[in-house]
């Protein structure tokens, strides 16, 4: 359905698919299944199209959204990876890194390098895993809004990449999982069955 979707989305703005510059995506970090489907997707469609592909950190799309809203603060972003581990960026307001991308494994010492100097905002799913740790921290703020990925701030990360020629090798572009993945475990056999 996601091909469908796209081609119905595009010929809703009364364009269709052969009008398309080039093709953004999330890179990630983010969930596996999601990242693979994204990515897999974006790469056919510029095969197909013969397009151009940019790939925009899921992260820095994600500090786009409140940067205009937080002058002289640093904007963390962070989504859940399982367990007490985040993937989680730091950005000032110009949405410049000022800490790469990261998994991060969250205990109450998290981040003290940076909260002793900044007021830093915390946000996204991750966040809430941070918050019990570092919420009495006075420069440690946390947003009660869901703040997500958005095709909006990709699509302005993408247009910017775009202007200076920013593009992915198609074949080679592999998303970016920060971390191996790992499959459950299998379960033992019973031992009853005779």
């Amino acid at each position: 359905m996601l091909t469908t979707l796209i081609r119905d989305a595009v010929e809703h703005t009364g364009f269709k698919l052969a009008d398309i510059e080039a093709i953004v995506v999330a890179k990630g970090p983010g969930s596996y299944t999601g990242l693979r489907v994204g990515v897999s997707t974006a790469k056919g469609l510029c095969y197909a199209l013969d397009k151009p592909l940019i790939a925009i950190n899921t992260l820095q799309a994600m500090a786009l959204q409140l940067a205009p809203f937080f002058p002289g603060h640093l904007l963390c972003p962070m989504i859940d990876a399982r367990r007490m581990e985040v993937y989680a960026a730091f950005f000032d307001e110009n949405n410049a890194f000022v800490q790469p991308t990261q998994a991060v494994i969250i205990n109450e010492n998290s981040f003290q390098d940076l909260l002793t100097d900044h007021k830093v905002v915390f946000f996204g799913d991750g966040a809430a895993k941070c918050k019990p740790l570092l919420e009495n921290h006075p420069n440690a703020i946390f947003l009660t809004e869901d703040i997500r990925p958005s095709a909006r701030t990709i699509g302005q990360l993408g247009a910017i990449a775009f202007n200076h020629a920013q593009f992915e090798d198609v074949a080679a572009f592999e998303p970016y999982y920060l971390k191996d993945f790992m499959s459950p475990a299998p379960r033992k056999a019973s031992t009853l069955v005779q």
